[in-house]
């Protein structure tokens, strides 16, 4: 795994937000984002076919681990969407300058999650893993192909 080199800091306002595998002290009037990411249990990671978004701005994040991000004190959006844009799980943190918050993304086989430094989940919107979406794809297409082809033979065999 690669790691970014070290960027300067502190972040402009405007700037790109960077992500360091290491701690950082937080500039004054900035707070500190611990971002841990698993893999996920799919075949192709999550991180690395994703988007790491705080208010709207990509965070390039360049796969799974922790990761430090200076973010200005106040209110953020924390998401990751897909490469179309589309949220695949979406959380709220309000940053208090000076202090280390800690957000944990979950990618399952069930649901993606976000959990604080607690353990408690804050997430406010996650969308079903890749793999429940499949399996209600599957129950919906094995009726109606095995019930089209029941009603095919049936209308076959009539004389």
């Amino acid at each position: 795994m690669s790691y970014l080199p070290p960027q300067p800091y502190p972040p402009m306002p405007g700037a790109p937000l960077t992500a360091y595998p290491h701690p950082i002290a937080p500039p004054p009037g900035h707070a500190v984002l611990v971002v841990s990411v698993n893999r996920g249990p799919y075949v192709v990671p999550v991180p690395t076919t994703s988007r790491f978004k705080i208010d709207r701005r990509p965070v390039p994040i360049p796969g799974e681990g922790t990761w430090h991000i200076a973010v200005p004190a106040g209110p953020h959006d924390v998401r990751y969407t897909d490469f179309l844009g589309v949220p695949i799980v979406t959380t709220s943190v309000v940053a208090q300058p000076g202090a280390a918050h800690h957000l944990s993304f979950r990618f399952g086989g069930w649901r993606n999650r976000v959990h604080d430094g607690h353990g408690t989940d804050v997430t406010r919107f996650g969308l079903w893993s890749n793999y429940s979406i499949l399996l209600v794809a599957l129950a919906a297409m094995v009726p109606l192909c095995c019930g089209g082809l029941a009603l095919v033979g049936a209308f076959s065999t009539s004389p």
